[in-house]
């Protein structure tokens, strides 16, 4: 029986090791940008100059600065507008998606789930082929409707595409089947009309799968590459996604500075949105 216990005990001892060999892993690439942010350029050089200067040795890195230095922070938050000018370009790109996603995925979610309209099935299959489809596949149809409606090199060529995103319905799609039909019948009886169902019984028990939606599309539409670098053109309207200085010498700080200062609100908002984005994932491994 000891033995047994002991057995246990050393399992579980590996378990917790495994897993926080892999937390550490996961976590390094962070806590690489936020000492490289805090390092001096020959600091950097000493470390990185084999890398991206001098073609013999190796590259080394310290777990900490070893002369700490908020000369980055200081040039990136007050010497560099255009930082700031990208992620305002950011937040308006992601703002204005979340909210067409909000506008038209809600309804369609709601009315998709809750009403037997023929052909819905057919309709979420639909919604399913248009969401593994990678934007690769779709780029040149894009790019030729956005000529057509001349919309290319604005920040709407980004927003109207991602607004009907089928990925915020098929999420909140699985969380509106879940409210009981019971409770909705129950809500007609009472004299209740679609709407005031939709507002009153669909918003407060959908919550956690809308909140689900928005946080995995923020995580997503914050970071977009792809489509600003085929629709965009002028340098003014693009992302943050898309600044990065050029890695030299001398600005090998102020680029992981850059970087990490852009990690931070997806981060921020990953850590507050965490159980609804656990909740979303849940729901979308639920078969149909």
């Amino acid at each position: 029986m000891r033995s047994i216990n002991m057995a246990k005990r050393f399992g579980k001892l590996l378990t917790v090791f495994v897993l926080a060999v892999f937390a550490a892993l996961t976590v390094a690439p962070l806590f690489f940008l936020a000492c490289g942010s805090l390092m001096g350029n020959g600091e950097l050089n000493e470390y990185l100059g084999p890398f991206l200067i001098r073609t013999d040795g190796f590259a080394g890195w310290r777990l900490f600065p070893l002369y700490p230095t908020l000369r980055n922070a200081v040039r990136l938050f007050f010497d560099s507008p255009e930082f700031f000018h990208m992620f305002w370009n950011t937040m308006a790109i992601t703002g204005g998606i979340l909210g067409g996603q909000f506008l038209f995925g809600l309804p369609a979610a709601w009315g998709l789930a809750r009403y037997p309209v023929p052909g819905r099935k057919v309709f979420y299959m639909l919604c399913i082929l248009l969401m593994m489809l990678p934007f690769q596949v779709t780029m040149l149809s894009e790019y030729l409707v956005l000529d057509h409606l001349g919309l290319l090199d604005s920040l709407w060529s980004i927003i109207l595409p991602g607004a009907f995103s089928t990925f915020s319905v098929f999420v909140m799609y699985r969380f509106f089947c879940g409210i009981p039909e019971e409770l909705l019948e129950s809500a007609r009886i009472d004299g209740a009309g679609e709407l005031k169902i939709f507002f009153l019984i669909g918003l407060r028990l959908g919550a956690s799968g809308i909140l689900s939606a928005l946080v995995l599309q923020f995580l997503e539409c914050f970071s977009m590459i792809e489509q600003p670098l085929v629709f965009l053109q002028t340098k003014s309207r693009m992302p943050l996604s898309l600044y990065l200085p050029e890695v030299k010498a001398d600005r090998m700080g102020f680029a992981l500075c850059c970087s990490f200062v852009a990690l931070l609100p997806p981060v921020l908002v990953f850590g507050m949105g965490q159980q609804y984005l656990e909740q979303g994932i849940m729901a979308g491994a639920v078969k149909e």
